[in-house]
């Protein structure tokens, strides 16, 4: 043991070169995985082109930090749902049901009908029996529905104020949520969908890096999904007034259109006629289970959509083609027959839509089948494309700042700290490091304001590296020997570091949970900053000065700081 005048005990040479090796261990191989997530590819195996070509290194880059719209371009839309659709669909579904039950239940009425949003007037001739309308009708719709009028000419039915407004939250977290899941079928690298606005505004923030046509995504959007196997009534008929005239005016039956692809094997083009079909469906879009975009067996460039059925939807579809071998069943798509093919068998689960529909349009349509039918309409307030040149220019910019500020950074910190400085910067350079490891890591995306964060991150790497190296100046000028010194220097600063990352940290939660897009961005990159300066600045500074300290087996006079 070597003892100092100040009381301070040197563990053994070799002690402290054991402690050195297992630090320097760990220090490499976290910074190798933090330069394996930057630069490397995580879908394939490394290649030496990884290593010696640039295009491939920025490529790779490119994949692994994700970047948003600001830089890397892309749409940014503004939706505003137009919630009171859903509360008329409501209102109308009452009005066809009030219809049933007041049939079933003898009550006699002369009309049933939607006199304003959220109101169903149920007109009589004959007062005496509005207490069984209102019983029967108010126990189907529901307590968010009021009695407001009853007299000998009407019942009048209200949708509470407080219901209406619960409908519209929920039409617009549903529509939130069916418009997430199909972007999320685009591909789109962490796209930004979330409520806008006031809560009564019912609007919805859509940004979408690297999707530079704006019109498909509101095609896709805004497109219905209404996907109905409906039971045929007899063949197809040349004329709409035809198939009127053989529906002979039953209510639980309609007539729609046959649209029928043209026949790749007889060169019969395509035609249109009309169909009779049931207005209810054997089974409808909520009992579907899936669907996707097949090339068709005609070949060429056309394609169809193969779709499954959930297990209640396959079981009632079952039942029905078991006892209807040797009809039609029609393929109903938004109130359009897409195809009305001869039941040869039972079908239990699956299906398909064909039609003249291309790869795009086939992928655009089994997209909205998975998704759901929105819940209400949506129209677009705002719209805004970022071009990939603006974004590149703002990549740019943040680039030269990041390097000019790191740059004087390190020149401040060379010339005022000398050999210390030299600690300093490589610190720095692992801080970096895995700061973008992280961002990699996490699939969390480098915006404008995130850049910013890497610059804020710098200074705070600084500070750290400063409040320790003055602690260190500090027990030198009161006489300690250098190793006591380093040791009491990084114990004094700890505790200083550890508080003010924390409060930044908390700092930065609150800004993601509370922040909108770019504001979140900035929150990511500087939390994860501030949690990889920890230990650059604390765990790889110390064993910078453990290095120096133990070199050659000597005790070190002086110290470069």
């Amino acid at each position: 043991m070597l003892f100092t005048p100040g009381s301070f005990v040197l563990p053994p040479v070799s002690k402290m070169r054991k402690e050195l090796r297992r630090r320097v261990i760990i220090i490499l191989a976290i910074t190798a995985i933090g330069i394996y997530l930057v630069f490397f590819p995580h879908d394939r195996r490394p290649r030496l082109r990884d290593l010696t070509s640039w295009s491939q290194i920025k490529a790779n880059i490119a994949e692994n930090i994700k970047l948003g719209l600001d830089l890397k371009g892309g749409s940014h839309l503004v939706l505003w749902v137009q919630t009171d659709d859903a509360i008329r669909t409501i209102t109308d579904n009452n009005v066809l049901e009030a219809e049933k039950i007041l049939k079933k239940e003898g009550i006699p009425f002369k009309s049933v009908k939607a006199t304003g949003l959220g109101q169903i007037t149920v007109e009589v001739s004959d007062g005496s029996r509005n207490p069984d309308i209102e019983e029967k009708l108010r126990d189907d719709f529901g307590p968010g529905w009021e009695r407001t009028r009853s007299d000998g000419g009407a019942v009048v039915f209200t949708m509470k104020e407080s219901e209406m407004n619960d409908i519209r939250r929920t039409a617009t977290n549903q529509a939130k949520t069916i418009i997430e899941n199909r972007v999320n079928a685009f591909g789109v690298a962490e796209p930004t969908i979330q409520l806008h606005g006031r809560e009564q505004d019912h609007q919805i923030l859509l940004q979408l890096p690297g999707i530079d046509d704006p019109e498909r995504v509101k095609r896709t959007l805004n497109a219905e999904s209404r996907l109905e196997l409906k039971e045929v009534f007899g063949d197809p008929h040349p004329t709409k007034e035809a198939a009127e005239a053989a529906r002979a005016g039953d209510p639980n039956k309609m007539v729609i259109p046959l649209k029928e692809r043209a026949d790749a094997e007889t060169g019969q083009p395509a035609s249109t006629s009309y169909i009779v079909v049931a207005k209810t469906p054997v089974v409808s879009g909520i009992d579907l289970r899936g669907a996707d975009a097949v090339p068709s067996q005609y070949g060429g460039h056309e394609y169809k959509i193969n779709f499954q059925l959930k297990p209640n939807g396959a079981a009632k579809f079952e039942q029905f083609t078991s006892a209807n071998i040797g009809k039609r069943l029609a393929i109903v798509l938004n109130d359009e027959a897409k195809s009305a093919p001869t039941i040869q068998a039972a079908i239990s689960d699956r299906g398909e839509i064909t039609g003249a529909f291309t790869k795009e349009s086939a992928e655009d349509l089994a997209l909205v089948l998975r998704s759901g039918a929105l819940p209400a309409k949506v129209v677009y307030l705002e719209e805004r494309t970022v071009g990939p040149s603006l974004g590149a220019d703002s990549i740019r910019q943040g680039v030269i700042a990041s390097i000019v500020g790191l740059v004087l950074v390190v020149l401040c910190m060379l010339i005022y700290y000398r050999g210390a400085g030299v600690n300093a910067t490589l610190a720095l350079i692992v801080n970096l490091v895995l700061l973008l490891a992280g961002l990699a890591m996490l699939g969390a995306v480098l915006t404008l304001p995130g850049i910013a964060g890497v610059i804020l991150t710098i200074g705070m790497a600084v500070d750290s590296n400063v409040l320790i190296f003055e602690r260190i100046r500090e027990e030198i000028r009161n006489g300690k020997v250098i190793v006591s010194a380093v040791d009491t220097g990084f114990k004094r600063a700890f505790l200083t570091i550890i508080d003010t990352h924390v409060t930044t940290i908390v700092s930065a939660a609150f800004l993601f949970v509370f922040g909108t897009g770019p504001i979140r961005g900035f929150a990511v990159t500087l939390a994860i900053g501030l949690i990889a300066n920890l230990f650059a600045s604390v765990y790889v500074s110390r064993t910078i000065f453990n290095f120096i300290l133990t070199r050659s087996g000597q005790r070190v006079e002086s110290l470069s700081i």
